[in-house]
């Protein structure tokens, strides 16, 4: 929501969890926003003194609806559901949104250019088409988390022509802990990492005899992302795949 408004150029008064934001986004916060604390347990007192107009809010908060409609009217939508792809619904969002704020050119216009951009973008992706993809965020040494079709990373893959080799099922909605061993059917794939990899992960895979012996280690296909937002909007897919296309430019 918070990306969405950025991109439509109506940046929010106030926000959770501005640090968190800042590390894995890729829209600058205006200078001044207040911070409203944990996303789980968001500061109704500072954001009433932030006199919002409008309360942007998702499914996760609809324990906390009845407190924030006293500050202001709330604009609510699931946009990340198990099964469910992400992408056409953030993608609409942007219209949605730039109803509700009375600037229906705006959403128009900032559609139009990602539009423009992605048609770029699948045409960089075309030469990797060879080859599916593992999108994978290590959790440790034994273990990683996959990303599935209902992930906006998944959906970034189908969207710029690329292949997400996992297939199977996910769970909380956006990736599935799966047992390293799990890796090993996929001996044609590309390995990419999603964000850092924890330091205790780092030395068991490198000298994981399991890992090691994987097909894409062994020839070398593998590339390594920063820190992106798995939840996040428009902005976060284009952060997303511009990242993933330098990547695989730069690997071959």
């Amino acid at each position: 929501m918070a990306e969405t408004a950025m991109a439509l150029g109506c940046p929010p008064v106030a926000m959770a969890e501005l640090i968190a934001f800042r590390s894995e986004t890729p829209v600058p916060l205006p200078v001044g926003m207040t911070d409203l604390g944990l996303r789980g347990a968001p500061n109704m007192e500072a954001l009433s003194l932030a006199a919002p107009d409008l309360i942007l809010s998702s499914s996760y908060y609809s324990f906390a609806e009845p407190q924030l409609t006293r500050i202001a009217p709330v604009f609510s939508r699931a946009l990340y559901v198990a099964g469910s792809p992400p992408l056409p619904k953030v993608t609409a969002l942007v219209t949605e949104l730039a109803q509700v704020i009375n600037q229906p050119g705006r959403g128009a216009a900032t559609l139009a250019a990602v539009q423009a951009e992605w048609a770029g973008l699948q045409h960089r992706a075309a030469r990797f088409s060879d080859r599916p993809l593992v999108l994978m965020n290590i959790g440790d040494a034994r273990h990683v988390r996959v990303f599935g079709d209902d992930s906006l990373f998944g959906g970034v893959l189908n969207a710029i022509g690329l292949t997400n080799a996992w297939q199977g099922g996910t769970r909380f909605s956006f990736h599935a802990p799966v047992p390293v061993e799990h890796l090993a059917e996929f001996k044609e794939a590309r390995f990419i990492l999603v964000g850092a990899v924890p330091p205790q992960a780092a030395r068991g895979l490198k000298h994981g005899a399991l890992w090691n012996s994987l097909g894409p280690l062994r020839g070398g296909r593998v590339g390594q992302l920063p820190e992106m937002n798995a939840f996040g909007g428009l902005p976060s897919a284009l952060h997303f795949v511009r990242h993933l296309l330098s990547v695989l430019e730069a690997t071959g």
